[in-house]
């Protein structure tokens, strides 16, 4: 078995990415994870950099010298990112004015056109968040917005925005199949 020091920019960010999306607690294996990528940084592409940004940010990492460095190398690549790692940028841009509102992040400056690649992105509703919401609505009577998109751009699964009640389902892992 390979140690986290061997281990390639990728194969950092897919298994921080891979802990996060499946909501594996993995404190010292991120600790691990974010040492080696801010001694190692500089080998990383910018999908390797937004990828394990939003793992750190979605697994709620607090250490915020991580995301500035990550952050710094994002501001510096804006031209290699395509739609879905700005997108991922926005929620890591979000992330970091809420922990850590006197901050200067990097990316902050870029806010509104990484607002803007995650507003184009599709909502991916799974079968149990549609099951959810008709249960909710036929069984409780809960009348609510599938799939309802706040000011900041931000997709919620099932909200009723007048009371500011919400229900995320299942978070991030719509995408998965079998965890």
């Amino acid at each position: 078995q390979r140690r986290i020091g061997e281990f390639k920019p990728q194969e950092l960010a897919n298994t921080v990415w891979a802990f996060a999306t499946a909501g594996v607690a993995a404190q010292t294996l991120f600790g691990a994870i974010a040492t080696q990528a801010q001694r190692r940084i500089a080998g990383f592409n910018s999908q390797d950099v937004a990828n394990m940004a939003w793992a750190f940010a979605y697994a709620g990492w607090d250490r915020s010298r991580v995301f500035l460095e990550l952050g710094a190398v994002a501001a510096e690549r804006l031209v290699d990112q395509n739609e879905a790692q700005k997108s991922q940028l926005y929620l890591v841009a979000l992330y970091v004015q809420i922990e850590w509102p006197d901050q200067n992040f990097p990316l902050s400056s870029h806010l509104e056109s990484f607002k803007a690649a995650y507003a184009r992105e599709e909502p991916r509703p799974s079968n149990l968040q549609r099951e959810v919401s008709t249960m909710l609505e036929l069984d409780l009577g809960w009348k609510h917005i599938f799939e309802y998109r706040t000011t900041e751009g931000i997709s919620l699964d099932l909200a009723e925005p007048e009371s500011k009640r919400a229900i995320e389902v299942d978070g991030p892992s719509h995408y998965l199949k079998e965890v």
